[in-house]
């Protein structure tokens, strides 16, 4: 089902503010295009008055004087837009937005598998589109078997239902602009006299292809069918879900919770008698102001315990409390499942073992639904020789497997604290390679009594990112004419542009200094002496 809102940008507007919704004058909206003043956008008034789109604002006030003109905010437009697209999820669960030819305006619903919930797709297509117009929206549909044929008939045809094999026909007399193209191709068209799709049935593809471009024969083919056209939902898709609609709109976060259960405990039964689980769960809020709502919250292991989702949902709540908003009210709630997988019965008996682990994924989702997914994380370690990139954090609500080679050599000496960043130290040393006598570190000096080491850690080329290319043989630039090198040098031979690794401006020596108080530091020197780059020394962690 494709729904075109010819004059959505006036139609918003006037919904959003009253003071337009009264008026009696026409309205129109303008933009700056090439340092002229041009309309784009008009509502029904401004187009039975003689207006057009692309007519400049001057000749449009002389035309009707008591023209209301104000400048477009596309912007706005295409927020609001979105909004009202997710709105329609109530009659699919995959709801587009057509980027084409603008970023608002057109909607591609996938009815496969729901007409049947509406009473057909004819009954399906005037109750939506009798919605919106109820709405005070000027909106045209159209249902057929590809996305470019029902945004054809949307536009051009208006509010058919067309089986996918008469699609040929019923686009023949349509004019070639409800292929969507654009307007070099269509005026080319017409300059040939190509100004029905029809016309384009059974010529040669390879002159259209030369002549126009390979977009025009796509267009026509997703048109006819032939080639399937994606769109991307704007909603994630859940195929299993639970809903209940209510005579009278409710508004508090209480009653919206308490749903939420009663409709857990459906998704539970639902989830149990497909042996599945799920790990995402979403709740769609729909408002009678046609706005959509929608909370989602993760679980760490898959769950249909409808408890434990709903305590999720109530512990979501008290972050989004301050931001929540239920309008004039809530006349639709969706729960959904996604991210489900093979889950099997539960395990009630003597012989069941419990090991803590779930009751701990439990304990996580919950701090994680109440503080956030990314202020509960964890500890892991990395395949990696480099200290400060030997550990890293994810949050626990979405963690992956370990790597067993990435588990630490519990032979190496390792300092109980580790600074988050290596800082740059001072330091004096008897020999040159040898352990440092004292340091300065934060403007405090520190003489060490006893050291050891040192503990070499190399380059990790291979994560660097540079280039490692063999460098070829010298290559020189074309030779220029005689009469332009009189009077200079020979160009000088070039290299590829590539950064050969340079080990000892990576390599690290790590030392384990004690100073008379004490307290071990562990230190390390970066580079060599002796190296183009003079070597640094850098403070990295302490042992106590």
């Amino acid at each position: 089902m494709a729904l075109h809102l010819s004059r959505w940008a006036t139609d918003c507007l006037k919904r959003r503010d009253p003071a337009l919704a009264a008026l009696i004058a026409p309205f129109a909206l303008f933009e700056k295009q090439q340092s002229a003043l041009r309309l784009v956008a008009l509502d029904k008034l401004a187009a039975q008055a003689g207006l057009f789109e692309g007519q400049s604002l001057s000749e449009a006030r002389a035309i009707c004087p008591k023209l209301e003109a104000r400048e477009i905010d596309r912007p706005l437009l295409v927020a609001v837009f979105a909004d009202f697209a997710d709105w329609h999820s109530y009659c699919s669960p995959i709801v587009a937005v057509l980027p084409e030819p603008r970023a608002y305006g057109d909607l591609i619903i996938d009815i496969t598998g729901v007409a049947h919930l509406f009473g057909g797709e004819e009954t399906m297509l005037g109750t939506v589109t009798g919605r919106l117009r109820a709405l005070g929206f000027s909106v045209s549909g159209a249902v057929t078997g590809s996305i470019g044929a029902a945004w054809a008939l949307s536009h051009f045809a208006r509010d058919q239902v067309i089986a996918a094999h008469q699609a040929a026909a019923s686009l023949a007399d349509l004019p070639v602009a409800a292929l969507r193209l654009d307007e070099a191709q269509i005026a080319g068209l017409a300059q040939m006299g190509l100004k029905r799709v029809g016309q384009l049935y059974g010529r040669d593809r390879k002159a259209l292809q030369a002549r126009f471009g390979a977009t025009l024969l796509t267009r026509l083919d997703q048109a006819l069918g032939l080639v399937e056209e994606q769109v991307v939902p704007r909603l994630p898709i859940a195929e299993r879900y639970a809903e209940r609609r209510f005579a009278d709109p409710i508004g508090l976060m209480d009653d919206v919770l308490a749903c939420a259960h009663d409709l857990a405990i459906q998704l539970q039964l639902r989830l149990e008698a497909e042996g599945l689980g799920a790990q995402t769960f979403h709740l769609f809020l729909y408002r009678v102001d046609h706005k959509l709502i929608t909370l989602s919250v993760n679980a760490a292991r898959a769950t249909r315990d409808a408890g434990h989702i709903a305590r999720l949902f109530a512990n979501r709540s008290e972050r989004l409390a301050g931001a929540y908003d239920a309008g004039f009210g809530i006349d639709r709630i969706r729960l959904a499942a996604s991210s489900v997988s093979a889950m099997g019965p539960s395990q009630i008996g003597a012989f069941e073992t419990r090991d803590g682990a779930e009751d701990l994924d439990r304990l996580y989702d919950r701090m994680t639904s109440r503080l956030g997914p990314l202020a509960v994380v964890r500890a892991k370690f990395v395949n990696t020789h480099i200290p400060e990139q030997a550990m890293r954090l994810e949050p626990v609500i979405a963690r992956t497997s370990d790597d067993p080679e990435a588990q630490p050599d519990p032979g190496l000496p390792r300092p109980v604290r580790l600074l988050p960043a290596p800082e740059p130290i001072t330091v004096l040393a008897e020999v040159p390679h040898g352990p440092p006598a004292s340091m300065v570190w934060r403007r405090v000096a520190y003489r060490f009594v006893k050291a050891s080491g040192p503990e070499r850690i190399e380059a990790e080329w291979w994560r660097t990112g540079q280039k490692l290319d063999l460098l070829g043989p010298p290559r020189t630039r074309p030779e220029e004419p005689a009469e332009r090198r009189k009077g200079q040098t020979r160009p000088k031979p070039y290299n590829p542009k590539l950064t050969p690794l340079e080990p000892e401006t990576t390599l690290r020596d790590y030392y384990i200094a004690e100073d008379d108080g004490g307290r071990r530091f562990w230190i390390f020197r970066l580079g060599l002496y002796g190296a183009r780059l003079a070597p640094r020394w850098f403070l990295h962690g302490f042992f106590s």
